[in-house]
This record gives C-alpha cells, structure tokens and sequence, in this order.
C-alpha cells in the first residue's frame, strides 16, 4: 500500500508541472478562442531570459535573492513584450478570421520565437536554481514502514499551482476585464460593438499567458534544466486540455492529475508485463477515448450550433 501511495502522489505532483502548462493554452483559448500553439515556446523562451538574467546579475556580484527578484522582473517584460508584439503585428491583423487561421498563425510565432529564444540566450543546457527545495522527502513515515517519498520541488509546484487557478479564477469571474475577456471569447463583433477594445484585452490575455509560462518555465527548468526540449512541452499539454476542457482553469489541474497518476500508475504496475513505454502514448490513448466520448472534455462547456 506504501509503495502504491508513493507511485500515486508522485504522478499527481508531475501532473502538477503538466497543468501550469496547460493553464496558458486555456487563458488563450478562454478569452480569445485562439489555440495558441506557441504556449510551449513561451515557457522555453521565459524560462530562457529567466536563466541568463540570473546568471548575469550573479556576476555581477548582487545577493541571490536580489538577482533572483531582478531576472523575474526582467523575464516578465520580455513576456510582455512579445504579448505586444504578438498582438501587433500577427492578432491585431487578424481579427474576426476563423479559427484555423488563427491558429496556423501561432504556428508561425512558435518558429519565430524559439529562434529568438537561440539567438538571444544560445541554445545550451542551462541549470536553474530558484531558490526552491530539491531534496527527496520522506512522509508518512508512522503508517509506513520507511515513509512514502516525494520531491519537495514538486510539492512547491503544487503550491504555485494551486495560487495561479484561484488567482485566475478571481480574476475571469470577479473582475471587469476578465468579464469582458469571456465575453471576446463569445464573439469578436459583438464585443467591439458594445465598446470592448479588443487589441487591449488580446494583449491582457498573452501578457496573463505570458506570465503562467514564466512560472511554467521557472519550475520546469529548476526540474530540468532550461533547454531547448521545453518547447515540446505543449505537446505533453494536449491531453491534459482534451480531459479538463479548453475553457476551464480548473479543469486544466484536474487534467493533469488525471494524466499524471494514470500515467505513472501503468508504467510502475502495467509497464513490466508490456515490456515498457507506457508513460510515452498512455496520455494520448486516454485523450483520444475522451475525444470519441466526451469531446468538450470534464469540464468543457458543450457548444450546441442551430443551422
């Protein structure tokens, strides 16, 4: 049972991880009806500036938490500078287009940014350290005889987590702007006709996305390292958004947590009598059931067109 437990909390902490990725592909997709495929080349690219930011001011002899504050500061305007561009230049260019064209745009910002990301910061392996505890913690250990393990970074991702979905949902439910981000999400002509500045609230939204791939990035590349397979991130990301639903915040951690468990439960208890592997496509099988059953995913909102 011990052992059981421990292969469980471990899979529901690396859903964790998969869910701060995830919760940038629903602010998007929430507030604009974009599915942003550059989330995974935002996070690599926050991550990227965070690290070379924290290198730079180590060297130049400031205290750690001094440089550590500084390269989060500096991380964060080069994500809004890229949310003001992104707006600018590609969303500002095509507003009321269809999906698909929208989407085939952010393909191209995925491009465009991981070869900034290169010429930038280079394209090495980079440790991060913030600050956060990385030593294997023991649990339990009067109901088990040894205690159950767990990594106490992914407890602190737990954490970070848990603050960015109440934070978020306060602020699309209990504010102006998130309000009228649901409500661009709806429609775009409608809401310009009602007064919404659409290319404000589209830079509020990738800035907000911007912002969740900075904390991504930084919890990512302190497991890691910062390196250029962070990108590939949003890949991992997918099934947990087909299982949550692309519209919900909560359901991107619920998703996760799905598709963390599940997947480290059937390569521990599964895995040997299959010869191996089952964490590589496990997610992808179960998205694919919720695709053939449940598209809109746990807690997506069921869209139903009249013709």
């Amino acid at each position: 049972m011990g052992f059981f437990l421990e292969v469980l909390i471990g899979g529901l902490l690396a859903g964790v991880l998969y869910s701060l990725v995830a919760l940038g592909f629903v602010l998007i997709f929430k507030a604009s009806g974009v599915f942003n495929f550059a989330q995974g080349a935002m996070v690599l690219t926050a991550a990227l500036a965070l690290v070379r930011a924290l290198e730079l001011f180590e060297q130049w002899k400031w205290p750690f938490w001094l440089a550590l504050i500084a390269a989060f500061l500096f991380a964060a305007v080069i994500m809004a500078a890229i949310a003001w561009l992104a707006e600018k230049l590609v969303l500002r260019k095509l507003v009321n287009q269809e999906g698909i064209i929208l989407f085939m745009a952010t393909i191209g910002l995925t491009f465009f940014l991981e070869g900034l990301a290169q010429t930038l910061f280079g394209a090495d392996v980079y440790p991060l350290n913030i600050g956060l505890p990385k030593e294997p913690l023991f649990v339990l250990e009067s109901l088990f005889d040894g205690g159950i393990l767990v990594n106490e970074l992914d407890i602190w991702a737990a954490v970070i987590a848990g603050l960015l979905v109440a934070g978020l949902a306060v602020f699309f439910q209990r504010t102006r702007i998130g309000r009228a981000l649901r409500a661009v999400a709806d429609d775009h002509a409608a809401a310009q006709s009602v007064g919404i500045p659409l290319n404000q609230i589209w830079f509020i939204v990738w800035l907000v996305a911007g912002l969740v791939a900075l904390a991504a990035g930084a919890v990512w590349g302190s497991k890691l390292g910062v390196q250029f397979s962070l990108s590939l991130l949003a890949l991992k990301a997918l099934p947990v958004l087909i299982l949550g639903g692309f519209t919900s915040v909560p359901g991107a951690i619920v998703g996760g947590l799905i598709i963390g468990a599940g997947e480290k439960l059937a390569e521990v208890f599964l895995g040997p009598s299959m010869g191996g592997g089952i964490e590589i496509w496990f997610a992808y099988v179960v998205a694919l059931l919720f695709l053939l059953f449940r598209p809109q995913g746990l807690f997506g909102e069921r869209i139903i067109e009249r013709v």
